[in-house]
């Protein structure tokens, strides 16, 4: 067995800290501890669960069972399996994610400093950029790692310390309960999206260390553990520190956005806007890069490389500027319902395969369990359209857990062992 390095595991975990760690999630967690004021450590708790663990099983669980994302066909229908790839790319690819790194990056890193430039050229720039990095795929985990991380690293870092140790000596109370706190900040994590690209980004790392030399699953599973606690780790301190920070504010009718701005106006005057602009470009860029390298690797295997790599990536980076120069906000609402129906079945697919693969061998069980829980997505999908007061969406109530957005996981559990039952009749 091939021993496990540091000089190797260190930048994987620093790269899958930067995939995870994109734009989007640097405006959540000021955001949070604004809302949950001196209970900020059970806010903490709930978007580690979502934020930060979760989306570390999705990469450990496919670093267990092959090399990419369609590996876990072996318990599942082949077709599921590349059907909810599809989806999930596309999603975490060029019609939602991609392009919202993009806006983010021109709203929060250019526009407020170079109003004179357009969303259209913003964007162009933005994903040339973006596809001249990601022409070489076996080097993307290095470029991430070794060079656009530690960067983004330091630079927060620079504002959590000097955030937690230059005042807030007072805590703001709170008007809702540590339970409260638990459940809001717990949902908020969904909106990482972590979850459905952490599949994705398995097959980068992955990939990366066979091209290392590590072979066997035994070696690729424990290098992926140890890197993982290593982006859990810079998960933790940087998500808790943002957290901390804007549980000491508390400001009506301000954004995300505006918020994180704001404090680091505050910590770091007015070099604080710069800084803060340039961490939202890195974290935008590398998670673009990582995406797109995915996107355009998963097309080319679908038709079989009949079509070349460069064309993927080429369509990627076109359809994300054309999203992107829509803005942040309107590329959120269309991808909503998208977003609603994709995620509770990649989250239990991940979850079965992880507890119950190395014990139960039939696909009936899991098979079960994701149609279970595709037929409650799609209710969530025709809620979302409908009035709030409809008996649809009043009924779903009901389910256990539904205060999480969790009423999909219990059913499906039970599927999966009418599933495990059905097999044993069979």
């Amino acid at each position: 067995m091939k021993k496990i390095k540091l000089s190797i595991v260190l930048p994987l975990g620093l790269a899958l800290f930067a995939m995870f760690f994109g734009a989007g999630n640097l405006i959540l967690p000021p955001f949070i501890g604004m809302q949950v004021t001196d209970q900020w450590l059970y806010a903490l708790i709930g978007f580690t669960l979502t934020g930060i663990i979760a989306p570390f099983l999705g990469v450990w669980v496919v670093a267990k069972n092959g090399i990419d994302f369609t590996d876990l066909g072996k318990h599942t229908h082949p077709n599921i399996v590349w059907t909810l790839a599809a989806a999930i790319i596309w999603c975490i690819g060029p019609l939602v994610a991609i392009p919202r790194t993009g806006a983010t990056t021109y709203e929060i890193a250019i526009k407020p400093f170079a109003p004179e430039i357009s969303p259209t050229i913003g964007a162009i720039i933005f994903f040339v950029i973006t596809f001249l990095l990601s022409l070489s795929p076996s080097r993307i985990v290095d470029i991430i790692g070794k060079i656009l991380t530690p960067v983004l690293v330091i630079l927060l870092l620079i504002l959590i310390f000097l955030g937690i140790t230059t005042g807030y000596s007072n805590s703001i109370s709170s008007i809702i309960t540590p339970i409260q706190s638990f459940q809001y900040s717990f949902i908020e994590g969904y909106q990482t999206l972590d979850v459905i690209a952490s599949v994705v980004f398995a097959g980068i790392i992955i990939s990366s260390l066979v091209h290392k030399g590590y072979t066997s699953i035994n070696e690729r599973e424990k290098s992926v553990f140890y890197a993982g606690i290593i982006a859990i780790v810079c998960l933790f301190l940087i998500y808790g520190g943002l957290i901390y920070i804007g549980s000491h504010y508390q400001i009506e009718d301000i954004t995300r956005t505006e918020l994180l701005m704001k404090i680091s106006y505050d910590i770091l005057g007015t070099y604080g806007s710069y800084a803060i602009s340039i961490a939202i470009a890195l974290a935008c860029f590398t998670t673009a890069i990582a995406l797109t390298d995915a996107f355009a690797t998963f097309m080319t295997r679908l038709t079989n490389n009949k079509i070349p790599r460069i064309f993927y990536l080429t369509v990627c980076c076109l359809i994300s500027t054309y999203f992107a120069i829509m803005g942040v906000d309107n590329i959120i609402t269309y991808a909503g319902g998208l977003l609603l129906f994709v995620y509770p079945i990649a989250f239990v697919m991940i979850l079965t395969i992880l507890f119950f693969g190395r014990f139960i061998k039939s696909k009936i069980p899991y098979n079960t369990a994701i149609i279970v829980c595709g037929l409650l997505s799609l209710w969530n999908l025709i809620n979302s359209f409908l009035d709030e007061n409809h008996l649809l969406v009043s009924s779903k109530n009901y389910l256990p857990l539904n205060d999480l957005q969790l009423e999909w996981i219990l059913p499906s559990f039970l599927a999966f062992g009418i599933g495990v039952l059905l097999d044993k009749k069979l």
